[in-house]
């Protein structure tokens, strides 16, 4: 089992810049294919970023694409998402997802991962 922790949440203007890291327990985090999710207020959990296990294969929703990139160091057991240029529809609670495999593929939905941090809040104000 993995234990995934969020932080780097926080508030920022509009066009600025944030770090969200996900710190990762054990020692098979190389085993462990990873996403980060949001959910605002009265929406559903929706897919931002994804990442393979081995962080050469990435994707993204299109509402950031361009604007955020997704990276992991397996050295170091942790997940990052940098987000630039944010917008006030960034606002969201931010959630990082682990989900165990070798197969090399990156995945978008919510039922493909069975691990999720507590999350971390970002506000963008306007």
């Amino acid at each position: 089992q993995v234990q995934l922790v969020e932080s780097g949440g926080g508030l920022v203007q509009a066009g600025g810049s944030l770090r969200l890291s996900c710190a990762a327990s054990g020692r098979t985090f190389s085993s462990y294919a990873m996403g980060w999710f949001r959910q605002a207020p009265g929406k559903d959990r929706e897919f931002v970023a994804a990442i393979n296990e081995i962080g050469r294969i990435t994707n993204y929703a299109n509402a950031v694409k361009g604007r955020f990139t997704i990276s992991r160091d397996n050295a170091k057991n942790t997940l990052t998402l940098q987000m630039n240029s944010l917008k006030p529809e960034d606002t969201a609670v931010y959630y990082c997802a682990a989900t165990r495999t070798d197969s090399g593929r990156v995945y978008v939905r919510l039922s493909s991962y069975d691990y999720w941090g507590q999350g971390t809040q970002v506000t963008v104000s306007s």
